[in-house]
């Protein structure tokens, strides 16, 4: 995992990925939840408020590990996780609620994460500080910069972008499964390196984060779900950008990657039962 290839590898498939979304999903379809008030409150209000608001009653009621705390803390602060909107498809769900309400997330996550670590910071004293610029150009350089490049090809040149969208995807899908084999076997081996409070904990984060996203989704199963994935997928890549620019990221590594880990397995039966859900929904439609 220390290999400049395979940080070479992550970048590439997080930009094709961003790509695949830029290319996809046309400008109006991007900022569907902002034509919502209601939906885009409710959504803000389970991702950036309630779920933060655990990690803080968690570190309050446990003792757990300084890096451990550190970690959901800054998991806490650190929504819009790239992989939102692939992990949201693996749940069944294709709509622009997912893409759009990632890239909201993304976007105010320049002004969320320093005030919500700085929250934290007054509370549990963190060893870790970060600037709203520094983590604007982590955004940019992730996000918004292959997402935008996606969007403009698709204006100047729309039959070269509906040509390349379903390969794009094809390929970005590919990429994604690739990174996870390869990671997977590497990942376990930190995770035990954890002490049990520390796992039950981010377990229990976790579960609760999805619950959170579950129960304000509203009644429409695909948005309610897309919340409940939002909610979880904390974005990692951002987390470990604070954690090397402050220069302390390796002992915190092991907690980091088990909250990914603990995350996906906590999610892989949501998303299973909601993808049964979508399907049982689509043969009961009229035709």
């Amino acid at each position: 995992m220390n290999s400049p290839f395979f940080a070479i590898f992550v970048k590439v498939t997080l930009f094709t990925l961003m790509l695949a979304i830029g290319v996809n999903f046309s400008k109006e379809k991007l900022i569907f939840l902002w034509r919502d008030p209601n939906k885009l409150l409710r959504s803000l209000l389970a991702v950036i408020v309630l779920v933060p608001l655990i990690v803080i009653l968690l570190l309050w009621v446990l003792k757990l590990p300084p890096e451990s705390a550190t970690v959901l803390a800054l998991l806490a602060a650190s929504p819009g996780a790239p992989l939102t909107t692939k992990r949201s498809e693996m749940a069944g769900v294709s709509t622009p609620y997912s893409t759009s309400l990632q890239l909201t997330l993304a976007i105010l996550a320049v002004i969320i994460t320093p005030l919500t670590l700085s929250l934290f910071d007054t509370i549990f004293d963190l060893p870790i500080k970060v600037k709203a610029i520094e983590v604007a150009k982590q955004v940019i350089q992730v996000q918004f910069l292959p997402i935008g490049l996606g969007v403009f090809l698709k204006k100047i040149k729309p039959q070269w972008a509906e040509t390349i969208g379903k390969p794009l995807s094809l390929l970005a899908n590919i990429l994604f499964i690739l990174m996870v084999l390869i990671i997977l076997p590497i990942a376990i081996s930190l995770i035990l390196k954890l002490d049990i409070l520390s796992i039950i904990a981010i377990s229990i984060t976790a579960i609760v984060a999805l619950s959170i996203g579950h129960f304000l989704g509203g009644t429409e199963v695909e948005e309610r779900s897309g919340l409940a994935i939002a909610s979880v997928a904390r974005n990692i890549g951002l987390v470990l950008f604070i954690l090397l620019i402050n220069g302390v990221a390796k002992p915190f590594i092991p907690a980091l990657v088990a909250y990914a880990i603990l995350g996906a397995i906590a999610a892989f039966p949501y998303s299973f039962w909601s993808k049964r859900q979508l399907a049982k929904l689509a043969s009961n439609s009229p035709s």
